[in-house]
């Protein structure tokens, strides 16, 4: 199901409370792309979503904050192609060419830039279809798959409570930002979850809470959730997930070991849940505990 909001892709307004034509969007500018260190400095602003009237919108103030919201000032001229809109809107070409039709998925994969959350040393392949190494035997997940697994959660409805196991560097929780009321992100390993804190802090995002702890235990504490996605494989999804999903509720999480297939399961009653396989994946373990 496509959906027809004319909210995505996002506006420039989006980013510098500026007017823009439909469909644009500018990142701040920088010199290189993004590093932990290095993006701390820069003011991007990503626009979270904003649901229907039947779904509470964020505040008068807030969205005055955001509209008043300006890049940080340019200090050396920008030579790093990375930052151009067009190589970001080809990636999103490329990803509807492989099957993602959700038009709010879509806009939110052109909002967020990829680039930011990559090292620098890897910054040529931030739009390339692949995931990329992020340090601790971890991976950004290649954007196909995080539009996959957003656009099957999400089915074409709102999603007002949105739960990510396996935050990593914090790209998927930052599109997710873009279509979910409310995002929260669990990471187990500390020092991704540090670098996702860096990552995230210049894009100043207020619909995203950032969680240190075992994703295997969900958040209780912020349940129920009518999405929950999952970056990392188990041979099977913990109960404890299943259990903080709403009625109606939807959870994409890739299952397996070496064969791995991305699994949707759709909470249908207190004790009933209804599980649909789709497309074979690779994602790394899925582990308990932190580190």
């Amino acid at each position: 199901m496509k959906d027809k909001r004319s909210t995505f892709p996002l506006p420039l307004s989006s980013v510098t409370g500026g007017a823009a034509k439909p469909g644009a969007y500018a990142p701040a500018k920088v010199a290189t792309p993004q590093t932990a260190t290095r993006n701390a400095a820069h003011t991007t602003v990503i626009k979270p979503y904003v649901a229907p009237a039947r779904v509470a919108s964020p505040s008068k103030s807030h969205s005055d904050a955001l509209a008043r919201a300006q890049p940080a000032p340019q200090q050396t001229p920008r030579a790093d192609l990375m930052v151009s809109d067009a190589i970001r809107r080809a990636m999103v070409v490329r990803v509807a060419r492989q099957g993602v039709q959700d038009q709010l998925v879509l806009g939110a994969l052109e909002a967020v830039p990829r680039h930011r959350f990559i090292d620098e040393a890897l910054s040529a392949q931030a739009y390339i279809d692949a995931s990329l190494p992020i340090g601790h035997n971890q991976t950004i997940s290649q954007p196909y798959i995080v539009g996959r697994m957003i656009e099957v959660m999400r089915n074409g409805g709102q999603l007002a409570n949105v739960l990510e196991i396996g935050t990593g560097c914090g790209y998927q929780a930052a599109v997710l930002s873009c279509v979910a009321r409310q995002v929260y992100s669990i990471e187990r390993i500390k020092a991704l979850h540090e670098l996702a804190k860096n990552n995230l802090r210049a894009l100043r995002i207020p619909n995203l809470r950032l969680h240190f702890g075992d994703g295997m235990l969900g958040l209780p504490q912020a349940a129920p959730f009518d999405g929950i996605i999952l970056a990392a494989a188990g041979l099977e999804v913990p109960q404890a997930l299943l259990e903080q999903l709403t009625i109606g509720g939807r959870l994409v999480a890739p299952v397996g070991a070496r064969v791995q297939h991305l699994q949707l399961i759709t909470r249908t009653g207190k004790s009933e849940w209804l599980h649909e396989t789709l497309e074979g994946c690779h994602f790394v373990p899925l582990r308990p505990g932190t580190v």
